[in-house]
């Protein structure tokens, strides 16, 4: 064969194209990844979060996400991704976390 791929439909198609193509399933399969580790990550924090109700703990542990967020940060920056990004991501679960926690303590 030359320097051309295949696509789905067998026809061929340019390089380019293909290693677009191949990029995309990649990205495909780290979403799906990505959902799967968010799950198991939300299935911990709901126990933690039944853990505290039980205990009349407070949902948030303020000092706790400090330490988590600078250590994804640190773990970020060595990633070569924007510290930035992983604050404000790491932010965003740990607030859906406090609503599930405050959830739980209400019972």
């Amino acid at each position: 064969m030359d320097d051309q791929s295949l696509g789905d439909d067998g026809q061929r198609i340019d390089p380019p194209l293909a290693h677009l193509r191949d990029l995309r399933d990649s990205i495909d399969n780290i979403d799906a990844a990505l959902v799967h580790l968010l799950a198991e990550r939300f299935k911990c924090t709901r126990q933690v979060g039944e853990l505290k109700a039980a205990h009349r703990l407070p949902p948030a542990d303020p000092v706790r996400e400090a330490a988590q967020i600078e250590r994804l940060q640190a773990l970020a920056t060595q990633a070569k991704l924007d510290p930035e990004f992983a604050k404000k991501f790491l932010r965003f679960v740990i607030e859906e976390v406090i609503r599930h926690h405050e959830r739980a303590a209400r019972g």
